[in-house]
Order: structure tokens, then sequence, then C-alpha cells
């Protein structure tokens, strides 16, 4: 069997075989990649979140290689099974049933306890749902925090959105369609019916719709549209406004270096007082020779 990128491996030790974790597209078949295709094509086995899934994608592009389950529940369980298989040379593909694995996926624990016993594991990137959402939705991404799904039950829901209350970055949260219209509700008590929000439903598929305006615009939405509530959903927060707190900053500085200059070496005092604060020294030092002229 041809070993997949042997061409890029070529120091690889012959009698080891490696770990591919692989992207699968997120809906629209078409978005698979050729390295994907050639990879799961040519693995001894591919570990398949849903083997029934699968079959549909290895249909459509004519995938012979055999599909072993490995989901959240026995995942643990395969750990032996794929150590032996890669000890012996077999090479090895992981799929989730959509998207990148491991990201809101099984895969975590495999891949960790395989990397901890030195095997080889490379990733075969392409679709991911978080990252397709953001790159459409017209919110800030230089930052952002990826959060998964919320609780299940309303008031453990409640609370992890009040940690948001204070964040400024654009906060990515996954939701289910039974779920989706009490979640955005919470948002617009908790965190206020104007936090400007972006929901993507089904992306690349037929349906594929994107929501964008305030909290309580999106909530009306849903809730007079039942289709929107329909299908798998990525939600996305704006980040809080950034708070502008350099007066008070400077107020606390010069506070504290008026008592330490009285008392200390310029030098000494400055770079104390930047410490306490939290400011640069050369910052610190300047309105220290400041405040010692005006004191002397």
């Amino acid at each position: 069997m041809n070993h997949p990128d042997s061409k890029e491996h070529q120091n690889m030790a012959i009698n080891t075989g490696r770990l591919y974790v692989v992207a699968t597209p997120i809906g629209n078949l078409a978005d698979i990649s050729q390295r994907a295709l050639s990879t799961l094509r040519e693995v001894d086995c591919v570990l398949a979140e849903d083997t029934r899934h699968s079959k549909r994608l290895f249909a459509h592009y004519g995938i012979n290689s055999r599909l072993r389950s490995c989901h959240e529940h026995n995942e643990s369980a395969q750990i032996e099974w794929v150590a032996t298989a890669l000890s012996e040379g077999q090479n090895i593909a992981l799929i989730s049933d959509a998207g990148t694995p491991l990201i809101s996926d099984p895969g975590f624990v495999l891949v960790r306890e395989l990397r901890h016993r030195g095997f080889e594991i490379n990733t075969v990137p392409g679709p991911s749902s978080i990252i397709a959402a953001l790159s459409i939705a017209g919110l800030p991404t230089n930052s952002f925090l990826y959060d998964g799904f919320l609780p299940a039950k309303a008031g453990a829901r409640q609370a992890a959105l009040k940690e948001y209350e204070s964040e400024t970055r654009t906060v990515v949260l996954l939701e289910s369609s039974h779920r989706i219209v009490a979640c955005v509700n919470d948002i617009v008590s908790v965190l206020g019916a104007q936090r400007e929000l972006v929901l993507a439903r089904e992306l690349t598929k037929r349906f594929e719709t994107v929501l964008s305006g305030s909290a309580i615009s999106i909530s009306e939405r849903l809730q007079a549209d039942s289709d929107q509530t329909r299908g798998e959903f990525v939600l996305m927060v704006q980040g809080a406004p950034v708070q502008d707190n350099s007066d008070e900053l400077h107020t606390n500085l010069r506070s504290l270096l008026a008592i330490l200059v009285s008392e200390l070496p310029v030098k000494q005092a400055a770079g104390l007082a930047a410490k306490i604060v939290g400011v640069r020294k050369n910052e610190a030092y300047n309105l220290a020779l400041k405040i010692k002229k005006e004191l002397s």
C-alpha cells in the first residue's frame, strides 16, 4: 500500500504508522480537499464518529477503506487497538461526522494518548463551521473566544452567559435547534437586548441562512419563522465595548507617586509605583520627576 504523503515524510521509520486527523465537509460534499480524499483512500482504516454517516461520504467519492467506530462513548477503549495498529505499520485516519475532528467532537483522548506515546500525528486540514461562520459574520476576528455548547439547563446557561458581560472579544458558540430560541432569549436577558449577534445556520447546506442584528431582533425573527430554528447553528456574540480606564490609572499613579517620592529616590519610587499600578516604568519615572519638582 502507498503511504499517504510519502514524498513529504521520507525519513519516517518504515515500521511505524501514522494517525491522520482529517477534516471533512460540514455540509457541501464538494468542500473536501484532494489531500483528504487521497488520505482516506490510502490508509488502512478510518476511525469515524458514526460509520453510517461516513458511509455516505465514502459512497459519494468511491472510498473503500475500512471503517471503524470511534465516538465519545468508546474512544478510550479504542486506544490500545489504534496503538497496536500503528506499531505494526498501519496508517489510520480519524474523522468526525462533519468538519475538523476534536473541535467539539471526539478525538481528544485518543490524540493526546497517542502523542504521549510518541506516535506521529498529522493534520489534513479543511472545513470548520467555526472559522467558516466567523469569516462571513462581519464581527471582529483578530481575537475571539470559542466556547462550544453552553449548558442545556437555563440556570447554568445564564450563569455562563454572565461571564461574557465584560468580555471584549467576539464569543463563538454552538447551539442545537431545540435550544436556540431559549439561548438567544437568555442573551437578551443577561447581555442586553441590543448586544449584536450573528446567527449562522446550516452553513454550506441547501437552507443556509445568516441572521445578524441586535439580540432582541434575532429573538423576534426566530419566533416569527420556525424554519429559522431548524438545523445546526454557530452563534456569534459581539464583544463588550473596551473600557478606557486611562484617566483612572493616571490619577492612581499620581496619588501613589506623591507619597512615594517624598520618602524614596525618584527611580525607586517610580519602579515601585509602576508595579503596583500596572504601567510602564518610563511613564511612572517621568511623572515622578514632575511631581518631585512640584514638591520641591
